[in-house]
């Protein structure tokens, strides 16, 4: 069989190369395509290769009735709707490894030049001026804050201190001795901010990060602070960062992305000739560009004439055949993980996951790898099925495949256990058909309930009006009930509450819950 690959972005010609030396192969590269002619055309190819210029919708999803991969030359997806693709069965695979050292020293070189104002000092030599009085000032010694200390985060902070600086580092999915192992001493974010002379943000764009350096924080900073951005646009907050800038308290700024590309002419930070900007020139070198064209054209290769899958962010690496059966074993274990994680508020040092039923036990490893993706995913970092167990062992976690069934009564179940410096968690789930996966453990409640959408999670006494108090108190706030499911230890003892709604609930609702004399906490989850 022939498959027909497009690419509606300009690839490498390295890489262009790679593919059109497959014999089963047929290419077509158009790049520029309009969102309307890109759906006029999918549905003909098998195989699209995009870098961040194509935008990949659930509209454009609708037309591709033959694609069966989309292959990202780069590690962010945020381009590509990702659930729409999986829910039509689309691998979706990038290259995370590819422009990692790019971007790193990227960062460092607008450090360094936001240090010297050296962009100022070659604007005013090519205006036939000579400023000796640009007064820039010493890295060595300064102390500078790494925000995210994944692969991109590490490299910077292993380049900066070969420049003599001080790193110290926040990243919640990074221990201790980690972090000292490659010098970095790890802190909180309320120590980070008033101790760094810089501040370097290295994570990705999600929920949890977005206006993440807003005027709060930048508050805590000390005066004189400088921030270089080489992450994502949208985890600075501009508008505060403008104001931080023109009052003096940020010193300058140093961004290589914005929330809106390109911004507009009269962008506020734009004017400020403390604040140097590049074009997203992050992974913009010719190593990294040849990196990401080679590895995105062999993996697509691969993927079509072998069924291999790598570096996929929503698959794991498991023959077609293998994968159309554990597809809702995987779903179950990213969903656990995810609880996990979100009952753990911790970095767990232990990972144990126990599968119970023929599939489940024959396929632990993967089933495993699916547990970390959902545990690390509020990590970001591009965590996939790939990285994901090289990411937990360099976060210091230990994790352990047991072969001994502890999912419950269930034949096709799973159970993960996870083990903080606070505590130990236990979740579990089962397998009921194809489409249907239910959590039926949370620590020593038993239950069956719905993984899906926003839940609010109470823990609460077994006494009559806790619920309809709970309901009351979120229509009072709009807030829509889609679901329900209870568990307890006995009559008159403690009890867990799910409640599914359609809406996130504000803290400030979750702060009243916690006030009520018969709740003993109350948590949001995302699932």
């Amino acid at each position: 069989m022939r498959y027909r690959v497009l690419l509606s972005d300009a690839l490498g010609p390295e890489g262009l190369a790679r593919l059109r030396e497959q014999p089963d192969l047929d290419i077509e590269a158009k790049p520029g395509l309009s969102p309307d002619e890109l759906c006029g055309i999918i549905g003909d190819f098998h195989a699209l290769i995009v870098r961040s210029g194509t935008k990949v919708t659930a509209r454009v999803l609708e037309h591709a009735t033959n694609l069966r991969v989309i292959g990202r030359a780069g590690i962010g997806v945020d381009n590509v709707d990702v659930d729409a693709a999986t829910k039509r069965g689309i691998v979706v695979m990038n290259t995370p490894g590819g422009s990692n050292v790019t971007t790193a020293e990227h960062a460092i070189a607008l450090l360094m030049a936001l240090t010297r104002n050296i962009p100022q000092a070659a604007a005013a030599v090519r205006a036939g001026k000579w400023p000796r009085n640009l007064l820039g000032a010493e890295v060595c010694n300064k102390t500078l804050g790494v925000i995210g200390l994944g692969n991109i985060g590490t490299i910077v902070a292993e380049r900066a201190l070969g420049l003599r600086m001080k790193v110290i580092g926040y990243d919640p999915f990074v221990t201790a001795e980690t972090a000292a192992r490659i010098g970095v001493e790890l802190v909180t974010l309320e120590q980070l901010y008033p101790r760094a002379d810089y501040v370097t943000i290295h994570t990705p764009l999600t929920t949890e990060t977005r206006g993440l350096v807003g005027r709060e924080a930048i508050a805590k900073m000390k005066r004189g602070v400088r921030i270089v951005n080489c992450a994502r646009g949208g985890i600075v907050d501009e508008a505060a960062l403008t104001e931080a800038i023109k009052t003096g308290h940020v010193a300058g700024a140093a961004l290589d992305v914005l929330e809106k590309e390109p911004p507009p002419p009269d962008h506020p930070l734009l004017q400020l000739e403390q604040v140097i900007c590049t074009p997203h020139l992050g992974a913009q070198t010719g190593e990294a560009q040849v990196n990401v064209a080679i590895a995105i054209a062999q993996q697509v290769a691969e993927f079509l004439t072998k069924g291999t899958i790598q570096n996929a962010v929503n698959a794991p690496s498991l023959s077609p055949e293998v994968l159309q059966v554990l597809r809702p074993y995987l779903r179950l274990a990213e969903k656990l993980g995810a609880l996990a994680d979100q009952l753990a508020h911790e970095t767990p040092s232990e990972v144990t996951v126990y599968p119970s039923g023929e599939t489940a036990e024959r396929e632990v490893k993967a089933l495993t790898t699916a547990v970390l993706r959902g545990l690390l995913d509020s990590a970001g970092e591009g965590v996939n099925y790939v990285n994901a167990p090289a990411m937990a062992r360099d976060r210091g976690m230990r994790v352990v495949q047991s072969k001994t069934p502890h999912a419950g009564a269930y034949r096709n179940a799973l159970g993960v256990r996870v083990v903080t410096p606070s505590g130990t968690t236990r979740v579990a789930g089962a397998v009921f058909d194809a489409d249907t996966i239910r959590v039926t453990q949370i620590n020593d409640f038993k239950l069956e309930a719905v993984p899906e959408g926003y839940v609010l999670l109470l823990h609460n006494q077994d006494v009559p009006g806790v619920v309809g108090r709970v309901g009351t108190l979120l229509g009072e706030n709009r807030i829509n009930i889609a679901g329900l499911e209870l568990g307890r230890e006995h009559v008159g003892g403690m009890a867990l509450s799910l409640f599914h709604v359609d809406d996130p609930v504000p803290d400030a609702v979750l702060e009243s819950l916690r006030t009520h004399p018969n709740v003993v906490s109350a948590t949001l989850l995302k699932l």
